[in-house]
């Protein structure tokens, strides 16, 4: 599962439902409108195995990592979230929802910097990997 945060712009849910790439997004299809950050995790170890997406840098913390979700900071343009969202499903290091789970993915446009549950150090993916 595929949830977006609130903070995700309705531009980017379009395309991102129109790509086909199934979601859900907090304060419509689940959660409640106006969570707060610090409501946010506790929320989604309710939830089976997901990938939490947003703009926020909050979420882009070595210490959210966790055995129960995968986190993504879309570190871009909120308007280029859904096309960094949609790549980093496709990115073949973590195209399957088991590869994304424990790991806290910041995705810009230089490419992808990943903490790992339990991991040393971060690692560094390009886009053309």
């Amino acid at each position: 599962m595929n949830i977006l945060d609130e903070n995700i712009l309705e531009s980017q849910r379009q395309l991102l439902h129109k790509w086909r790439v199934p979601f859900r997004q907090i304060g419509i299809e689940v959660g409640r409108k106006g969570m707060k950050d610090e409501e946010i995790i506790p929320f989604l170890l309710t939830l089976p195995r997901l990938t939490f997406f947003s703009v926020d840098p909050d979420f882009c913390k070595r210490s959210l990592c966790h055995a129960r979700y995968g986190l993504v900071f879309l570190d871009v343009a909120q308007e280029e979230a859904a096309i960094f969202a949609r790549r980093v499903l496709r990115h073949p290091e973590f195209d399957a929802q088991a590869k994304r789970i424990g790991t806290v993915i910041r995705a810009s446009h230089a490419g992808l910097v990943v903490w790992q549950l339990h991991g040393e150090r971060e690692g560094r993916f390009d886009w053309t990997a």
